[in-house]
């Protein structure tokens, strides 16, 4: 049999094993504990790993690439913990302004990179502008006409 043969069938059989199993083949191939993800991811790495082990890692040239590549966009390792984290669902995406008359005032907010601009200021959350312009707690979403009022998400 050949190795090809042995790599793909160590290989099928990750989804077969069970959780705990998946766990302990982690441990072997990485000397590790493993982390506390789903069973999909593991199945995936581990997968990887056993393609590593048999065919070798990224060859010395290309790891200096992808570095070099990474210097030249301003990512690395450091800056992919400040990227902010996935829009959520129903939210706008970046650049929208949403504009909300409210006794008698014209609001302004940018939706940004970080969050959401208004009057110069960057705010993580929609509530937290709502708040400053109405003195009082409002679900923010709602107040910006994100959310049908009475959908039973807490508008108000």
């Amino acid at each position: 049999m050949s190795q090809q043969n042995t790599i793909l069938k160590q290989i099928a059989q990750l989804p077969r094993l069970s959780f705990g199993e998946l766990q302990e083949r982690w441990r072997a191939l990485f000397g590790s504990e493993p982390p506390a993800y789903n069973k999909a991811f593991l199945i995936k790495r581990l997968a990887h790993r056993i393609q590593e082990l048999a065919y070798g890692g990224l060859s010395e040239s290309a790891k200096a690439r992808m570095q070099e590549i990474e210097r030249e966009s301003g990512n690395s390792e450091l800056t992919a913990i400040d990227r902010p984290a996935p829009r959520k669902k129903g939210m706008p995406v970046i650049g929208t302004r949403l504009i909300r008359e409210w006794n008698g005032g014209r609001y302004e907010v940018t939706v940004v990179r970080d969050g959401f601009e208004f009057q110069g200021k960057t705010y993580r959350s929609l509530t937290a502008i709502t708040k400053v312009i109405t003195g009082t707690h409002w679900n923010g979403p709602a107040f910006w006409g994100l959310r049908q009022e009475g959908n039973g998400k807490g508008s108000k």
